[in-house]
């Protein structure tokens, strides 16, 4: 669920932030932490998802120390409607990432490292063991430090699965992302069902990691979907939510139906609560690893 910010971090794009909610606005990053983490990532060569979904919190989470690591390339072989993400083709895996991302998570001290990735369907496992080669490098180098992947739907294959999850990450996260209805229309080449299953084989996994997943609103669903959603979830088994905003990268992106207000999301992490997630993010700035570290240590 890491989608854009509809140009706010660009200065030039003040008539843009003037038309959102109050409670939608955000200061340009900035400061000397915000510079160094820059500058760890520029020199290792990483990309962040902060900065290619453009993420509402790229400033907030830079300025503490922390970043959330897309591998495998910045460009999707798949083409969301609501994503800022490039798509097209694909180029190699590179083979020492897993090694330069250790290194940045090492050298920015971080507690808590979030790993997504984009989507390979060109890849025969869909990247699933280099994911599992970024997991063991993380642990091996910084054994203290929790790590929580954001993968893909692999197509369904549980295969691919089962060598994410057999690396040992401490969170395995997959995004639902939007309602049953507006999938094929949202969510370039993905399924409703797939994903479901996705993360309900991840729970099933004997002593495998906390399940969590995801979801945007302001996309055009209706009421009854949103509860449709957090059932399904459920009954996946899924430990962990997150809910947020949608907020229209581009003009190329669907337009935002609806803006939530804080106290909607509050109600509706409420209503999640009550259905018996151990743990629910909700808010308008929710992102799929926003304080992904303190919603571990809250769970424990």
């Amino acid at each position: 669920m890491e989608y854009g910010y509809n140009g706010l971090m660009e200065q030039n794009k003040e008539e843009s932030v003037r038309r959102l909610p109050e409670w939608l606005k955000r200061p340009v990053p900035q400061g000397k932490v915000f510079e160094q983490v820059t500058a760890i990532l520029d020199d290792l060569a990483l990309a962040t998802v902060c900065s290619s979904a453009a993420c509402p919190n790229l400033g907030e989470c830079f300025s503490c120390g922390t970043a959330t690591f897309m591998i495998m390339g910045s460009v999707c072989t798949r083409n969301c409607r609501f994503c800022a993400v490039e798509h097209g083709q694909a180029g190699p895996l590179s083979e020492d990432e897993p090694t330069r991302l250790a290194e940045a998570v090492e050298r920015l001290k971080l507690r808590h490292v979030v790993i997504t990735s984009v989507t390979r369907d060109d890849l025969a496992d869909g990247g699933a063991e280099h994911f599992a080669r970024t997991i063991r490098a993380v642990h091996e180098r910084t054994p203290e430090v929790g790590v929580e992947v954001l993968t893909p739907d692999f197509g369904g294959d549980r295969g691919c699965i089962d060598v994410v999850c057999g690396a040992g990450p401490e969170v395995f996260n997959h995004n639902i992302e939007t309602t049953r209805r507006l999938t094929p229309e949202i969510r370039s080449g993905a399924d409703y069902e797939c994903s479901l299953g996705v993360l309900r084989y991840a729970a099933d996994r004997t002593g495998g990691p906390a399940v969590k997943s995801g979801f945007m609103l302001g996309l055009g669903e209706r009421e009854d979907e949103i509860d449709e959603m957090l059932a399904d979830l459920r009954g996946a088994k899924v430990a962990m939510l997150t809910v947020g905003q949608y907020l229209r990268p581009g003009k190329d992106n669907r337009e935002v139906a609806k803006y939530y207000t804080p106290d909607e999301f509050a109600a509706i992490g409420e209503r999640a609560k009550k259905m018996g997630f151990e743990h629910v993010a909700a808010g308008p700035f929710v992102r799929s690893s926003y304080h992904a570290a303190e919603s571990m240590k809250e769970r424990k």
